[in-house]
Protein backbone atom coordinates (compact mmCIF):
# COMPACT_ATOMS: atom_id res chain seq x y z
CA UNK A 1 0.00 0.00 0.00
CA UNK A 2 1.61 3.05 -0.77
CA UNK A 3 1.13 5.93 2.02
CA UNK A 4 1.77 8.76 -0.51
CA UNK A 5 -1.81 7.86 -2.23
CA UNK A 6 -3.61 8.15 1.30
CA UNK A 7 -4.44 11.88 1.03
CA UNK A 8 -7.25 13.75 2.81
CA UNK A 9 -9.03 13.60 -1.04
CA UNK A 10 -9.24 9.95 -1.06
CA UNK A 11 -10.25 9.00 2.93
CA UNK A 12 -13.48 9.39 2.01
CA UNK A 13 -16.18 7.85 4.96
CA UNK A 14 -16.43 4.81 2.74
CA UNK A 15 -13.11 4.12 2.98
CA UNK A 16 -12.90 5.14 6.43
CA UNK A 17 -15.59 2.28 7.26
CA UNK A 18 -13.50 -0.77 5.14
CA UNK A 19 -10.29 0.11 6.58
CA UNK A 20 -11.72 -0.40 10.12
CA UNK A 21 -13.58 -3.17 9.18
CA UNK A 22 -9.94 -4.48 7.64
CA UNK A 23 -8.40 -3.90 10.55
CA UNK A 24 -10.80 -5.69 12.69
CA UNK A 25 -10.64 -8.65 10.41
CA UNK A 26 -6.71 -8.86 10.73
CA UNK A 27 -6.28 -8.27 14.45
CA UNK A 28 -8.72 -11.36 14.94
CA UNK A 29 -5.72 -13.85 12.71
CA UNK A 30 -3.14 -15.52 14.74
CA UNK A 31 -0.65 -13.93 15.64
CA UNK A 32 1.82 -16.18 13.69
CA UNK A 33 -1.14 -15.18 10.66
CA UNK A 34 -0.04 -11.29 10.93
CA UNK A 35 3.46 -11.99 11.61
CA UNK A 36 4.09 -13.14 7.92
CA UNK A 37 1.58 -10.26 7.09
CA UNK A 38 4.36 -7.94 8.44
CA UNK A 39 7.21 -10.06 7.07
CA UNK A 40 5.32 -9.84 3.43
CA UNK A 41 5.48 -6.01 3.43
CA UNK A 42 9.25 -6.57 3.69
CA UNK A 43 8.89 -7.19 -0.90
CA UNK A 44 7.16 -4.18 -1.08
CA UNK A 45 8.97 -1.54 0.89
CA UNK A 46 12.32 -3.50 2.04
CA UNK A 47 13.62 -2.12 5.57
CA UNK A 48 16.71 -1.08 4.17
CA UNK A 49 14.74 1.81 2.11
CA UNK A 50 14.04 3.35 4.90
CA UNK A 51 17.96 4.73 5.29
CA UNK A 52 17.46 7.47 2.19
CA UNK A 53 16.60 11.19 2.46
CA UNK A 54 17.27 13.65 -0.18
CA UNK A 55 15.70 16.46 -0.30
CA UNK A 56 13.24 16.09 -3.74
CA UNK A 57 12.52 18.70 -6.32
CA UNK A 58 9.93 21.31 -5.23
CA UNK A 59 10.53 20.94 -1.45
CA UNK A 60 8.78 23.64 0.26
CA UNK A 61 11.25 26.41 1.19
CA UNK A 62 11.80 25.68 5.39
CA UNK A 63 10.81 29.39 6.46
CA UNK A 64 7.61 29.46 3.88
CA UNK A 65 6.26 26.40 6.47
CA UNK A 66 7.23 28.33 9.69
CA UNK A 67 5.26 31.19 8.56
CA UNK A 68 2.33 28.50 7.56
CA UNK A 69 2.47 26.97 10.68
CA UNK A 70 1.94 30.55 12.46
CA UNK A 71 -1.55 31.29 10.79
CA UNK A 72 -4.28 31.12 13.21
CA UNK A 73 -1.87 31.73 16.18
CA UNK A 74 -1.48 34.83 18.84
CA UNK A 75 0.15 37.72 16.55
CA UNK A 76 1.82 39.26 19.31
CA UNK A 77 3.67 35.79 20.67
CA UNK A 78 4.94 35.18 17.20
CA UNK A 79 8.18 36.77 17.74
CA UNK A 80 8.52 34.78 20.81
CA UNK A 81 8.02 31.72 18.74
CA UNK A 82 10.58 32.20 16.16
CA UNK A 83 12.87 33.45 18.81
CA UNK A 84 12.56 29.92 21.15
CA UNK A 85 13.25 28.40 17.16
CA UNK A 86 16.28 30.14 16.91
CA UNK A 87 18.19 29.50 20.02
CA UNK A 88 19.28 26.20 18.60
CA UNK A 89 18.86 23.18 15.84
CA UNK A 90 17.61 21.44 18.57
CA UNK A 91 14.96 24.28 19.75
CA UNK A 92 14.05 24.63 15.65
CA UNK A 93 13.49 20.83 15.69
CA UNK A 94 10.91 20.40 18.27
CA UNK A 95 9.18 23.79 16.69
CA UNK A 96 9.15 22.30 13.35
CA UNK A 97 6.38 19.74 13.41
CA UNK A 98 4.90 20.76 10.29
CA UNK A 99 8.52 20.81 8.42
CA UNK A 100 9.27 17.02 8.92
CA UNK A 101 5.64 16.33 8.39
CA UNK A 102 5.99 17.86 4.52
CA UNK A 103 8.89 15.57 4.34
CA UNK A 104 8.06 12.33 6.11
CA UNK A 105 5.13 11.94 3.46
CA UNK A 106 7.96 11.80 0.70
CA UNK A 107 9.89 8.52 2.58
CA UNK A 108 9.12 5.09 2.37
CA UNK A 109 6.39 3.30 4.19
CA UNK A 110 4.26 0.13 4.80
CA UNK A 111 1.04 1.78 4.91
CA UNK A 112 0.22 -0.08 8.17
CA UNK A 113 -1.12 2.20 10.54
CA UNK A 114 -1.31 3.12 14.33
CA UNK A 115 -2.26 6.14 16.50
CA UNK A 116 0.64 8.56 15.95
CA UNK A 117 2.03 11.05 18.10
CA UNK A 118 2.78 13.29 15.05
CA UNK A 119 5.54 14.92 17.37
CA UNK A 120 7.62 12.29 18.76
CA UNK A 121 10.83 13.73 19.82
CA UNK A 122 13.05 13.01 22.77
CA UNK A 123 11.79 16.23 24.58
CA UNK A 124 8.32 14.54 24.03
CA UNK A 125 8.85 11.76 26.49
CA UNK A 126 8.70 12.04 30.42
CA UNK A 127 7.52 11.16 33.40
CA UNK A 128 3.88 11.34 34.14
CA UNK A 129 1.87 10.47 37.73
CA UNK A 130 -1.28 8.23 37.55
CA UNK A 131 -4.35 8.49 39.97
CA UNK A 132 -2.43 5.33 42.70
CA UNK A 133 0.16 7.76 42.31
CA UNK A 134 2.74 5.80 40.68
CA UNK A 135 4.97 7.73 38.19
CA UNK A 136 5.14 5.71 34.05
CA UNK A 137 7.32 7.06 31.64
CA UNK A 138 4.91 8.11 28.45
CA UNK A 139 4.31 10.29 25.32
CA UNK A 140 3.32 13.90 27.20
CA UNK A 141 2.52 16.09 24.28
CA UNK A 142 -0.01 14.73 22.16
CA UNK A 143 -1.33 17.91 19.89
CA UNK A 144 -0.40 16.75 16.69
CA UNK A 145 -1.82 12.78 17.26
CA UNK A 146 -3.36 11.32 14.18
CA UNK A 147 -3.77 7.90 12.99
CA UNK A 148 -0.45 7.41 10.43
CA UNK A 149 2.20 5.48 9.33
CA UNK A 150 3.82 3.73 12.79
CA UNK A 151 7.31 4.44 10.73
CA UNK A 152 6.49 8.56 10.58
CA UNK A 153 7.10 8.44 14.32
CA UNK A 154 9.88 6.33 14.83
CA UNK A 155 11.82 8.40 12.43
CA UNK A 156 11.08 11.77 14.04
CA UNK A 157 11.70 10.12 16.94
CA UNK A 158 15.34 8.68 16.37
CA UNK A 159 16.53 12.27 14.30
CA UNK A 160 15.67 13.83 17.56
CA UNK A 161 18.51 12.13 19.02
CA UNK A 162 21.01 12.86 16.84
CA UNK A 163 19.67 16.63 16.46
CA UNK A 164 20.30 16.52 20.49
CA UNK A 165 23.56 15.04 20.27
CA UNK A 166 25.17 17.94 18.30
CA UNK A 167 23.40 20.52 20.96
CA UNK A 168 24.72 18.66 23.42
CA UNK A 169 28.70 18.92 21.82
CA UNK A 170 28.27 14.77 21.70
CA UNK A 171 30.29 13.07 18.91
CA UNK A 172 28.72 11.94 15.76
CA UNK A 173 29.93 8.10 17.15
CA UNK A 174 27.20 8.21 20.09
CA UNK A 175 24.64 10.46 18.05
CA UNK A 176 24.26 7.06 16.11
CA UNK A 177 24.94 4.64 19.43
CA UNK A 178 21.53 6.67 20.44
CA UNK A 179 19.70 6.15 17.48
CA UNK A 180 20.82 2.21 17.36
CA UNK A 181 20.02 1.67 20.91
CA UNK A 182 16.51 3.70 20.70
CA UNK A 183 14.89 1.93 17.40
CA UNK A 184 16.82 -1.62 18.51
CA UNK A 185 14.41 -0.68 22.01
CA UNK A 186 11.36 -0.21 19.87
CA UNK A 187 11.86 -3.36 17.54
CA UNK A 188 12.92 -5.73 20.36
CA UNK A 189 9.94 -4.47 22.52
CA UNK A 190 7.49 -4.71 19.41
CA UNK A 191 8.17 -8.37 19.83
CA UNK A 192 7.72 -8.57 23.03
CA UNK A 193 4.62 -7.08 22.71
CA UNK A 194 3.09 -9.24 20.22
CA UNK A 195 3.36 -11.68 22.00
CA UNK A 196 1.49 -10.72 24.57
CA UNK A 197 -2.67 -11.42 24.42
CA UNK A 198 -4.88 -7.83 24.00
CA UNK A 199 -6.16 -7.38 27.77
CA UNK A 200 -2.48 -7.79 29.79
CA UNK A 201 -1.02 -5.52 26.75
CA UNK A 202 -3.97 -2.60 27.93
CA UNK A 203 -2.65 -2.90 31.19
CA UNK A 204 0.87 -2.83 30.71
CA UNK A 205 2.76 1.03 31.86
CA UNK A 206 6.48 1.68 31.49
CA UNK A 207 6.89 1.98 35.54
CA UNK A 208 10.02 4.31 36.08
CA UNK A 209 10.36 3.30 39.91
CA UNK A 210 10.73 -0.49 37.99
CA UNK A 211 12.96 1.33 35.37
CA UNK A 212 15.15 3.12 38.04
CA UNK A 213 16.01 -0.20 39.44
CA UNK A 214 17.35 -1.37 36.69
CA UNK A 215 20.21 1.44 36.13
CA UNK A 216 23.62 0.35 36.46
CA UNK A 217 24.82 3.58 37.75
CA UNK A 218 24.44 4.28 41.26
CA UNK A 219 24.83 7.78 41.12
CA UNK A 220 22.13 7.77 38.59
CA UNK A 221 19.91 5.93 40.30
CA UNK A 222 20.13 8.30 43.51
CA UNK A 223 19.23 10.97 41.20
CA UNK A 224 16.16 9.85 39.88
CA UNK A 225 15.34 8.48 43.04
CA UNK A 226 15.68 12.60 44.41
CA UNK A 227 14.17 14.27 41.85
CA UNK A 228 11.04 11.77 41.68
CA UNK A 229 10.55 12.37 45.20
CA UNK A 230 10.96 16.45 44.20
CA UNK A 231 8.07 16.08 41.96
CA UNK A 232 5.76 14.32 44.31
CA UNK A 233 5.62 16.60 46.53
CA UNK A 234 5.79 19.80 44.61
CA UNK A 235 2.76 22.38 44.58
CA UNK A 236 2.34 23.98 41.28
CA UNK A 237 0.43 27.21 43.40
CA UNK A 238 4.31 28.48 44.56
CA UNK A 239 5.29 28.89 40.75
CA UNK A 240 2.22 30.48 39.61
CA UNK A 241 0.12 32.71 42.23
CA UNK A 242 1.96 33.75 45.45
CA UNK A 243 0.05 37.41 44.68
CA UNK A 244 -2.72 37.63 47.37
CA UNK A 245 -2.29 34.17 48.47
CA UNK A 246 -3.00 34.25 52.66
CA UNK A 247 -4.10 38.22 52.33
CA UNK A 248 -6.84 38.71 54.59
CA UNK A 249 -10.28 38.73 52.50
CA UNK A 250 -8.95 38.09 48.94
CA UNK A 251 -8.99 35.18 46.95
CA UNK A 252 -5.94 34.26 45.11
CA UNK A 253 -5.39 35.11 42.09
CA UNK A 254 -2.31 34.20 39.16
CA UNK A 255 0.45 35.98 39.32
CA UNK A 256 1.49 37.96 36.06
CA UNK A 257 5.09 36.35 35.15
CA UNK A 258 5.68 38.25 31.83
CA UNK A 259 6.53 36.98 29.56
CA UNK A 260 5.12 33.62 29.75
CA UNK A 261 2.19 33.69 31.98
CA UNK A 262 -0.44 37.14 31.98
CA UNK A 263 -3.39 37.98 32.06
CA UNK A 264 -5.04 38.84 28.54
CA UNK A 265 -5.07 43.10 28.07
CA UNK A 266 -8.12 44.51 29.80
CA UNK A 267 -8.69 41.91 31.91
CA UNK A 268 -7.71 41.82 35.79
CA UNK A 269 -6.62 39.05 37.85
CA UNK A 270 -9.54 37.43 39.02
CA UNK A 271 -11.93 39.03 36.69
CA UNK A 272 -13.83 35.44 34.93
CA UNK A 273 -15.12 36.27 31.27
CA UNK A 274 -18.83 34.43 30.22
CA UNK A 275 -16.42 33.18 27.43
CA UNK A 276 -14.25 31.35 30.02
CA UNK A 277 -17.16 30.25 31.92
CA UNK A 278 -18.89 28.99 28.86
CA UNK A 279 -15.71 26.99 27.74
CA UNK A 280 -15.44 25.34 31.13
CA UNK A 281 -18.38 24.52 31.47
CA UNK A 282 -18.77 22.33 27.58
CA UNK A 283 -15.14 21.33 29.53
CA UNK A 284 -17.02 20.05 32.21
CA UNK A 285 -20.13 18.15 30.36
CA UNK A 286 -16.77 16.28 28.19
CA UNK A 287 -15.86 14.83 31.97
CA UNK A 288 -16.63 10.92 33.20
CA UNK A 289 -19.38 12.03 36.19
CA UNK A 290 -17.44 10.90 38.58
CA UNK A 291 -14.73 13.14 38.02
CA UNK A 292 -17.70 16.04 37.41
CA UNK A 293 -18.57 15.55 41.50
CA UNK A 294 -14.64 15.80 42.12
CA UNK A 295 -14.44 19.17 39.76
CA UNK A 296 -17.35 20.41 41.25
CA UNK A 297 -15.93 20.51 44.91
CA UNK A 298 -13.89 23.90 43.32
CA UNK A 299 -14.69 27.19 42.34
CA UNK A 300 -13.05 28.68 39.19
CA UNK A 301 -10.96 32.02 40.71
CA UNK A 302 -8.45 33.32 38.45
CA UNK A 303 -7.48 32.71 34.35
CA UNK A 304 -4.18 33.20 32.43
CA UNK A 305 -2.45 33.29 28.96
CA UNK A 306 0.68 31.15 29.61
CA UNK A 307 3.11 30.65 27.06
CA UNK A 308 4.86 27.06 27.00
CA UNK A 309 7.27 25.00 25.33
CA UNK A 310 8.30 25.58 21.44
CA UNK A 311 5.60 24.29 19.11
CA UNK A 312 2.86 25.64 20.90
CA UNK A 313 4.01 29.22 21.62
CA UNK A 314 1.17 31.81 20.05
CA UNK A 315 -1.57 28.85 20.06
CA UNK A 316 -4.25 29.42 22.79
CA UNK A 317 -2.75 28.03 26.47
CA UNK A 318 -3.91 29.42 29.60
CA UNK A 319 -3.93 27.74 32.85
CA UNK A 320 -7.20 28.27 35.24
CA UNK A 321 -7.05 28.63 39.78
CA UNK A 322 -9.90 26.72 41.43
CA UNK A 323 -9.85 26.65 45.13
CA UNK A 324 -12.14 25.07 47.31
CA UNK A 325 -14.05 26.47 50.55
CA UNK A 326 -10.59 25.52 52.67
CA UNK A 327 -8.21 27.54 50.17
CA UNK A 328 -7.18 23.98 48.74
CA UNK A 329 -5.86 24.51 45.21
CA UNK A 330 -6.62 22.58 41.12
CA UNK A 331 -4.56 24.24 38.65
CA UNK A 332 -5.77 23.31 35.26
CA UNK A 333 -4.48 24.17 31.87
CA UNK A 334 -5.81 24.41 28.31
CA UNK A 335 -4.73 24.37 25.25
CA UNK A 336 -6.31 25.50 21.61
CA UNK A 337 -5.96 22.42 19.64
CA UNK A 338 -5.59 22.88 15.90
CA UNK A 339 -6.14 20.67 12.70
CA UNK A 340 -3.14 18.01 12.87
CA UNK A 341 0.31 18.56 10.70
CA UNK A 342 -0.25 15.10 9.40
CA UNK A 343 -3.95 15.74 8.14
CA UNK A 344 -2.72 16.93 4.50
CA UNK A 345 -0.99 13.37 4.59
CA UNK A 346 -2.76 11.04 6.49
CA UNK A 347 -6.49 12.06 6.70
CA UNK A 348 -9.03 14.25 8.28
CA UNK A 349 -9.79 13.62 11.90
CA UNK A 350 -12.80 11.32 12.83
CA UNK A 351 -14.10 13.71 15.44
CA UNK A 352 -15.74 17.19 14.92
CA UNK A 353 -13.49 18.40 17.46
CA UNK A 354 -9.82 18.95 17.76
CA UNK A 355 -9.67 18.91 21.25
CA UNK A 356 -11.53 15.65 21.04
CA UNK A 357 -9.04 14.31 18.28
CA UNK A 358 -6.25 14.94 21.12
CA UNK A 359 -7.79 13.39 24.30
CA UNK A 360 -9.13 10.24 21.96
CA UNK A 361 -4.80 10.12 20.78
CA UNK A 362 -3.72 10.56 24.31
CA UNK A 363 -6.07 7.92 26.03
CA UNK A 364 -4.81 5.13 23.20
CA UNK A 365 -1.32 6.26 23.57
CA UNK A 366 -0.86 7.14 27.53
CA UNK A 367 -1.18 3.67 29.24
CA UNK A 368 -2.76 6.26 32.01
CA UNK A 369 -4.25 9.17 31.24
CA UNK A 370 -5.05 12.40 33.83
CA UNK A 371 -8.50 12.16 35.11
CA UNK A 372 -9.33 16.23 34.20
CA UNK A 373 -8.19 15.24 30.76
CA UNK A 374 -11.50 16.57 28.80
CA UNK A 375 -12.31 18.58 25.63
CA UNK A 376 -14.14 22.17 25.21
CA UNK A 377 -14.83 25.19 22.66
CA UNK A 378 -14.04 28.37 23.21
CA UNK A 379 -14.56 31.72 21.16
CA UNK A 380 -14.87 31.86 17.41
CA UNK A 381 -15.21 28.52 17.47
CA UNK A 382 -11.53 27.84 18.41
CA UNK A 383 -11.27 24.12 19.97
CA UNK A 384 -9.21 22.57 22.74
CA UNK A 385 -8.45 20.27 25.59
CA UNK A 386 -8.28 20.77 29.19
CA UNK A 387 -5.83 18.91 31.67
CA UNK A 388 -3.66 19.27 34.94
CA UNK A 389 -1.20 21.97 34.40
CA UNK A 390 1.49 19.71 36.67
CA UNK A 391 0.72 16.08 38.18
CA UNK A 392 3.72 14.40 38.97
CA UNK A 393 5.32 15.46 35.92
CA UNK A 394 8.87 14.87 35.48
CA UNK A 395 10.60 16.88 32.31
CA UNK A 396 13.94 15.77 31.42
CA UNK A 397 16.66 18.50 31.01
CA UNK A 398 17.71 17.22 27.52
CA UNK A 399 19.83 19.64 27.07
CA UNK A 400 22.20 18.62 30.02
CA UNK A 401 22.60 15.03 28.24
CA UNK A 402 26.01 13.61 28.06
CA UNK A 403 26.87 9.95 26.77
CA UNK A 404 25.19 7.78 29.23
CA UNK A 405 22.08 10.02 30.01
CA UNK A 406 21.31 10.32 26.13
CA UNK A 407 21.89 6.53 25.40
CA UNK A 408 19.30 5.43 28.78
CA UNK A 409 17.16 7.78 27.36
CA UNK A 410 17.21 6.50 23.51
CA UNK A 411 16.32 3.21 24.86
CA UNK A 412 13.46 3.98 27.38
CA UNK A 413 12.00 6.38 24.38
CA UNK A 414 12.21 3.34 21.97
CA UNK A 415 10.52 1.13 24.85
CA UNK A 416 7.95 3.89 25.20
CA UNK A 417 6.70 4.28 21.85
CA UNK A 418 6.64 0.62 20.97
CA UNK A 419 4.15 0.11 23.65
CA UNK A 420 1.85 3.46 22.71
CA UNK A 421 2.05 1.94 18.62
CA UNK A 422 1.19 -1.61 20.10
CA UNK A 423 -1.72 -0.25 21.65
CA UNK A 424 -3.39 1.27 18.75
CA UNK A 425 -2.24 -0.88 15.94
CA UNK A 426 -1.20 -4.52 15.30
CA UNK A 427 2.65 -5.63 17.29
CA UNK A 428 2.06 -8.45 15.12
CA UNK A 429 2.25 -7.09 12.01
CA UNK A 430 4.80 -4.38 12.62
CA UNK A 431 7.14 -6.46 14.70
CA UNK A 432 7.09 -9.12 11.75
CA UNK A 433 8.13 -6.46 9.18
CA UNK A 434 10.67 -5.10 11.76
CA UNK A 435 12.04 -8.85 11.82
CA UNK A 436 14.39 -9.91 14.84
CA UNK A 437 17.98 -8.55 12.46
CA UNK A 438 19.18 -5.23 12.60
CA UNK A 439 18.11 -4.22 9.44
CA UNK A 440 15.71 -1.66 9.90
CA UNK A 441 17.66 -0.05 12.96
CA UNK A 442 20.61 0.66 10.83
CA UNK A 443 18.40 1.86 7.56
CA UNK A 444 16.56 4.63 9.94
CA UNK A 445 19.86 4.83 11.79
CA UNK A 446 21.38 6.50 8.25
CA UNK A 447 18.09 7.97 7.84
CA UNK A 448 18.67 10.45 11.18
CA UNK A 449 21.93 11.50 10.29
CA UNK A 450 21.05 12.80 7.10
CA UNK A 451 17.91 14.12 8.17
CA UNK A 452 19.74 15.90 11.05
CA UNK A 453 21.68 17.34 8.13
CA UNK A 454 19.01 18.48 6.80
CA UNK A 455 17.85 20.19 9.76
CA UNK A 456 20.90 22.04 10.10
CA UNK A 457 20.21 23.65 6.96
CA UNK A 458 16.47 24.50 7.46
CA UNK A 459 17.50 26.04 10.66
CA UNK A 460 20.19 28.05 9.17
CA UNK A 461 17.82 29.25 6.84
CA UNK A 462 15.28 30.36 9.69
CA UNK A 463 18.41 32.60 11.02
CA UNK A 464 19.12 34.10 7.71
CA UNK A 465 15.57 35.18 7.79
CA UNK A 466 15.29 36.81 11.09
CA UNK A 467 18.85 38.16 10.01
CA UNK A 468 17.25 40.15 7.53
CA UNK A 469 14.03 40.48 8.90
CA UNK A 470 11.54 38.53 7.16
CA UNK A 471 10.59 37.09 10.28
CA UNK A 472 10.80 39.45 13.66
CA UNK A 473 11.78 37.69 16.73
CA UNK A 474 12.34 37.81 20.37
CA UNK A 475 15.42 36.18 22.11
CA UNK A 476 14.75 35.66 25.80
CA UNK A 477 16.93 36.31 28.32
CA UNK A 478 18.38 32.93 29.88
CA UNK A 479 16.78 32.59 33.77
Amino acid sequence: MDIQTQTTKSRTGRARAESKTDRLFTHRRSRAERRAMGKKLRDACPREAHAVWKAPAGRPDPVSLVLEADKGRIPELLPLRHGRMALSPFTFYRGSALNMAVDLVKTPSTGVRVQCCGDAHLGNFRGLGTPERRVIFAINDLDETLPAPWEWDVKRLAASFVVACRNNNLSESIARAAVLACVRSYREHMREFSEINPLDLWYLTVDIETMIATFDNTEFRKRAIKRMEKERTRRVEEDLFPTFKGASGKAPVIEDQLPTIFHWKGHKPGEIHSVVKRSFALYRDSLAPSTRALLDRYELRDAAIKVVGVGSVGTGCWVALFTDGDGNSLVLQGKQARASVLEPYAGKSVFPNHGQRVVNGQRLMQPVSDIFLGWTEGMRGNQGYIRQLRDIKIKLAVETFGKAEMLLDAKRCGHTLALSHARSGDPAVISGYLGKGDAFDKAIEAFSVAYADQNDEDYAALKRAIKSGKLKAVIEEPK
